[in-house]
């Protein structure tokens, strides 16, 4: 498959919407910024939030990061802004952080290095604030850990708005489609309406109990993903110099630990239910017991029929 060939099969499988560049969502402005900070609706009402609409530009710099970690997690930061009820997420750079394959922190190197990225970008013209921060779940699905919600509640209350986005980088090449999900967390003492059905995961064994346990801290987010006439040079740009390098492999090959870790965590799943499944086998039916007396003169009706049989016999 060329390269222009998969770039196609990449915006028709993420749904790419591509908007004109005079679109009011390419316009910073920043009287409306400050505006929207300082009534911050958010927070009085913890749904406000409906959408993250994320540049297709902003997509694929996340997940090649992701990609580029595994089997690691990886962590770095959105640029954006508020329209609406929607976060809106117009750039994203990776931070220097070390991640192991559970959990990923921010030390002060990557603070710095944070503060740096955004005052350059304020230089080069990109006056978005940092609006959110993403990092990757190698193989075990887009949801919030317990780390996770600890730090998007600690985000919300010192930086809000600020959203939290998740890769899954092995299900991205598994399926051909971004497996992505964002996310914002409740406020603290907040008891959140009855929690709704979400789309079906598969969430590893080893993850359920943190799963289970977190599950009803946070909410999703309806993802978007848009771009411009404008940004396809600098989009195929990205994707000839990384894209095509690190996931245009053999599925047979980029698949196969992905697959292997499935088949393992299937396994584990299989073995626990039959070992708390109660055996299904019939019991074999018994016979009550009949009632003694009517026993008795069935057996003495018996006696009798065979004393005749004997005396005729006899004569």
């Amino acid at each position: 498959m060329s390269s222009s060939t998969a770039l196609q099969n990449f915006t028709l499988n993420n749904n790419i919407l591509e908007l004109t560049p005079q679109d009011e969502i390419y316009r910073f402005d920043a009287d409306e910024n400050r505006r929207i900070n300082r009534e911050a609706p958010w927070a009085k009402d913890p749904h406000y939030f409906k959408s993250c609409k994320i540049s297709a530009i902003a997509l694929i710099k996340m997940v090649i990061h992701a990609r580029s970690g595994v089997p690691h997690e990886i962590m770095g930061l959105m640029q954006g802004k508020v329209v609406g009820n929607s976060i809106v997420i117009m750039d994203s750079f990776a931070l220097p952080v070390q991640g192991t394959e559970t959990r990923v922190n921010a030390a002060n190197e990557a603070n710095e290095y944070m503060v740096e990225y955004i005052q350059g970008s304020e230089k080069a013209g990109r006056l978005e604030n940092a609006i959110g921060w993403y990092h990757s779940h190698p193989g075990y699905g887009c949801w919030l850990s317990g780390i996770d919600v600890n730090t998007q509640l600690n985000n919300q209350k010192f930086q809000d708005p600020f959203v939290a986005v998740v890769i899954d980088p092995n299900r991205t090449i598994s399926a051909g489609k971004v497996d992505i999900g964002a996310f914002r967390t409740y406020p603290e003492n907040y008891t959140p309406p009855s929690a709704s059905s979400s789309e079906y995961q598969s969430i590893p064994l080893s993850k359920i109990e943190d799963f289970g346990v977190h599950a009803n801290q946070y909410y999703q987010l309806d993802v978007e993903i848009f771009k411009s006439s404008l940004d396809n040079e600098l989009l195929g740009l990205l994707w000839n110099k990384y894209w095509v390098n690190t996931l245009s492999q053999s599925p047979l090959i980029s698949n196969r630990a992905y697959a292997v870790s499935q088949l393992n965590d299937l396994q584990q799943k299989l073995a626990k239910a039959q070992g708390t499944v109660t055996s299904t086998r019939a019991m074999a039916p018994t016979l009550k017991e009949k009632d003694p007396a009517a026993k008795k003169d069935k057996d003495e009706k018996k006696k009798e029929d065979n004393q005749l049989a004997k005396a005729v016999k006899d004569r």
